[in-house]
């Protein structure tokens, strides 16, 4: 077990000492694998791969009997409990020789916890105490990185780097985006476990939509083609965009291109441990505006990245908790115009004391 997963543990028993709770419920698969090392993703909504219920003196792994090799394969250290006939039965199960008059504490997450789920349990310990707060302590735990972390975020960056390499590469005016986009997942599951997100690949008009989906439309050249794509790696997430051209480019889309990157420049130096994360964003924002392109930048700087794509912190006009020393986020800024295109520019970068460690390559942008 790594390091950093025995002292969030501790940190969770401490807060079940502190709030006089009797057990916290983990359902969330980013927070399951975080803490146990189980790998395991839910299918759908209705369909769970299991659950943490950490007391004082247990940690258990909660699943059914699909995964139970799995299970003791990767949650070293952990009690297994295999479930027959659903997550509620198996925590009575657990508690079965005990007093029912339980405090339990649970994030509030309807993605994997529904009100169904929620209420099932209720009904099999119905003099149990459910408390939903704990979801910002363990945000908490998460949005700042260990050693071992940020060095398994960084092969995930280098992994979707080296599938981009191949791709800038091989684009050629008449390639669809669907091509490209094929090309980026092939590459993915070669050199990584698989793609972080659906990747993005935007070209001309479809451009100026920041989700674009890829579609049959045809590259051209002198056009701007956003790769928005990102590697998972031993669980852990990257995230990059580039915009490209090929061919000859106008005067216009390169002064675009120039106020993105400066943007983009800007907000990397200001990032630092200590600043709020709106005063980020505004940087890159008030950059943008001088260029006269303010009401076309239409989406938040940036996202914290770990083991899920996005995660606290956010870099947006609305959030206002300050930058902590080993987050990791994104920058990324980005102008779109409707009807013509866009660029956006993105790298990570890790929070320092006094400054940030930008953690994506320089390579593929352009000096205009």
């Amino acid at each position: 077990m790594y390091e950093f997963r025995k002292k969030a543990i501790f940190r969770i028993k401490r807060v079940i000492s502190q709030r006089k709770l009797d057990a916290i419920l983990i359902t969330s698969p980013e927070d399951r694998f975080y803490l146990s090392g189980f790998l395991a993703e839910d299918v759908g909504i209705k369909e769970s791969a299991g659950a943490l219920l950490i007391t004082k003196e247990r940690n258990i792994l909660l699943t059914d009997s699909r995964y139970l090799f799995q299970a003791q394969k990767e949650a070293t250290g952990w009690e297994i409990f295999i479930y027959k006939r659903g997550l509620h039965q198996g925590i009575k199960d657990i508690f079965k020789n005990e007093s029912q008059n339980k405090t339990i504490a649970f994030a509030y997450q309807p993605s994997f916890l529904t009100c169904k789920k929620k209420e099932k349990i209720q009904k099999y310990l119905p003099n149990a105490k459910f408390i939903h707060d704990i979801e910002p302590f363990l945000e908490d735990i998460r949005k700042e990185k260990n050693k071992e972390e940020i060095e398994l975020i960084k092969k995930a960056i280098w992994a979707a780097e080296e599938v981009f390499n191949q791709i800038f590469h091989e684009i050629k005016v008449g390639m669809s985006e669907k091509e490209i986009a094929f090309k980026i997942l092939e590459g993915l599951y070669k050199k990584a476990d698989g793609p972080s997100f659906s990747p993005i690949v935007a070209s001309g008009p479809n451009a100026a939509l920041p989700h674009a989906i890829p579609t049959d439309r045809k590259i051209r050249e002198g056009e701007p083609i956003i790769v928005d794509m990102g590697a998972i790696l031993n669980g852990y997430c990257s995230d990059m965009t580039r915009t490209i051209f090929l061919g000859d480019v106008s005067d216009y889309w390169k002064n675009i291109y120039n106020a993105v990157k400066k943007a983009q420049q800007n907000a990397q130096n200001a990032l630092k441990a200590g600043e709020i994360c709106k005063e980020i964003d505004k940087v890159a924002r008030d950059t943008i505006k001088n260029y006269g392109f303010g009401k076309h930048f239409l989406h938040a700087l940036g996202h914290g990245v770990g083991i899920a794509v996005h995660e606290p912190p956010y870099l947006s006009p609305r959030y206002r908790k300050k930058l902590l020393p080993n987050m990791i986020v994104t920058v990324e800024p980005g102008i779109y115009i409707s009807g013509k295109g866009g660029v956006r520019l993105e790298n990570m970068a890790l929070i320092l004391k006094d400054g940030a460690q930008i953690l994506s390559s320089d390579r593929w942008f352009y000096d205009w």
